[in-house]
């Protein structure tokens, strides 16, 4: 059974699977301990679109995945004011279709 589920989502993706991106941002202000980090967590989530969010306290960074067919980086930029953090964009970049591929991979 697992078996197929992988099968049907590989070629969903080599089909064309969906287009994804890859933003990253840092906050102001900073994000200082895991309290931030669930906040952001806890709030970001249910924007439209987002697909997965990492924080790093360390690197002072949120990295999210989304999909530019339901969000972008001014509405997620506009997801964060709500909740108090002023973002800047340090990067936004489609994710790499290989590297989706090999997530499947069992």
């Amino acid at each position: 059974m697992k078996q197929i589920v992988l099968i049907i989502a590989a070629l969903m993706l080599a089909l064309g699977g969906k287009d994804l991106r890859v933003a990253v941002f840092t906050t102001n202000p900073e994000m200082h301990c895991q309290n931030c980090e669930k906040k952001i967590k806890e709030n970001i989530r249910f924007e439209s679109g987002v697909k997965k969010i990492v924080t790093s306290l360390e690197k002072q960074q949120v990295t999210i995945t989304y999909d530019p067919a339901k969000t972008d980086v001014k509405k997620l930029t506009a997801a964060f004011a709500k909740i108090g953090y002023e973002v800047k964009v340090v990067s936004d970049q489609p994710v790499a279709k290989e590297k989706e591929k090999e997530k499947i991979k069992p």
